[in-house]
């Protein structure tokens, strides 16, 4: 007895101390009758241990050690790696629906109805492809019926919906993978519009079609910026999506351009930057004039990129800054978080514009309120030679305790160009002593 007593109070998994104590007591009990609870229970035991087991492993996903540093984040576990426990965010998966397309095709004349449903039929790419095509002559066509045209609109939209989800820039950007990622159904509509002429007749067809399509499908707008800027067809012909906005309801360039970037920017990043370069060259009037697009860049770049848009300023590829505009683009900046100014000044410095430019800026820093500003222009005039104007600006901010900005910057001009620092300090006193003064009685 005392044997089982022992056996029952050790560390034994829970179904085989029951196995044992199951044992000792079936002398006293029918064979059927314990044999049908002993199943019983190793039914309840297993389905115990297998709890246990799965919680033990969840709580094995979190190290229970104390924090440390250095040696101890390169501790290793009994395989000799690395333990790595990273932040896997749950992505909410996309329910694929059917398109549905019934509501609009009664809305059809009898042959732009029969192309619709053989793109609704088919998922074979080039097959769809043939039947766009066939689709946009009828179009074009001098008896196409305008009225149908918000029901097609409304079909293409949901038969394409597809075409809108995921990323458009391919992960390996080449010639060869750029004009296959523009070689889609949808695609048919920009191909057509870029080899047309605009007084051909059935170009301003097309181009209120795709502005109808813009109602149903708002996407539509930076996929045709995208096109534009990958297309082999469409170089130089980036001036159509001005036609573009300006057919569309919005009927304006700059509204158009500025609310399809920032749907690029909520959708794909990376095509963001992508086409940074060219949209700031072909309308610098609506980006340059600004702070809006250059906030929505670097409101959500990473440093990478960042680097790669300032390899781009420094080849001669893009310019986001110019003299007349720039001063107050900084100034628009200094509400912005963080991480966006530094952005900005980092941009701004690799462009060459003379700081003399900017240096008004000054008048509107103050020290607790907008470090990043100060801090980028502070290291900046130190590797400048003081200008009068430079002194003027810097000795004109307002005298404060905790403010080192100009004790610092004028320490530095005075181990580096004493003479010439000199000499525009005199020039500011000498100017101010000369200014008429008040009577006094």
């Amino acid at each position: 007895p005392h044997c089982w007593t022992s056996c029952a109070g050790s560390s034994l998994t829970s179904s085989l101390r029951w196995s044992l104590r199951s044992v000792r007591e079936s002398s006293t009990r029918s064979p059927s009758s314990w044999r049908r609870e002993y199943w019983l229970k190793m039914e309840e035991s297993v389905s115990m241990e297998m709890d246990n087991n799965v919680m033990d492993k969840e709580e094995g996903c979190y190290d229970s050690t104390e924090a440390a540093f250095s040696d101890d984040e390169e501790e290793v576990n009994n395989k000799g790696k690395k333990r790595e426990f990273r932040f896997h965010p749950i992505k909410e998966a996309v329910v694929e629906e059917p398109a549905d397309i019934t509501p609009w095709l009664d809305q059809l004349d009898d042959t732009m109805k029969e192309k619709v449903q053989q793109l609704q039929k088919t998922s074979d790419t080039e097959t769809q492809c043939e039947v766009m095509q066939e689709v946009v002559d009828l179009i074009m066509e001098e008896d196409f019926d305008p009225e149908q045209m918000s029901a097609l609109a409304s079909c293409l939209a949901e038969l394409f919906k597809d075409h809108f989800r995921g990323d458009v820039l391919p992960d390996d950007i080449t010639d060869e993978s750029l004009e296959e990622s523009v070689s889609k159904p949808v695609c048919l509509i920009f191909r057509n519009l870029v080899t047309m002429q605009e007084d051909n007749s059935g170009f301003s067809v097309l181009l209120d079609m795709l502005a109808e399509f813009y109602q149903k499908q708002p996407k539509i707008g930076y996929h045709l910026l995208y096109y534009l800027k990958a297309s082999k067809a469409a170089n130089g012909k980036m001036m159509l999506y001005e036609s573009f906005a300006q057919a569309t309801a919005l009927g304006d360039l700059h509204t158009c351009l500025m609310m399809d970037m920032k749907a690029c920017q909520e959708d794909d990043v990376r095509l963001l930057c992508y086409l940074t370069p060219s949209i700031y060259s072909e309308f610098p009037d609506e980006t340059l004039r600004s702070g809006e697009l250059l906030n929505m860049i670097v409101a959500v770049i990473d440093s990478t990129q960042l680097q790669e848009l300032m390899c781009h300023v420094m080849m001669g590829n893009l310019v986001m800054f110019r003299k007349d505009s720039v001063l107050n683009i900084l100034i628009q900046s200094l509400d912005w978080e963080t991480f966006e100014q530094y952005s900005t000044w980092q941009l701004f410095l690799a462009h060459s514009v003379p700081l003399e430019t900017i240096i008004p800026i000054l008048q509107h820093l103050k020290y607790k309120e907008h470090p990043e500003a100060l801090s980028c222009l502070l290291l900046q005039l130190r590797r400048e030679k003081p200008s009068e104007e430079m002194v003027k600006m810097v000795l004109s901010r307002p005298c404060h305790h905790d403010d080192q900005f100009t004790t610092s910057i004028l320490r530095h001009w005075a181990s580096k160009h004493d003479d010439t620092l000199g000499e525009h300090i005199k020039a500011q006193l000498i100017k101010n002593n000369n200014q008429p003064r008040k009577r006094q009685r």
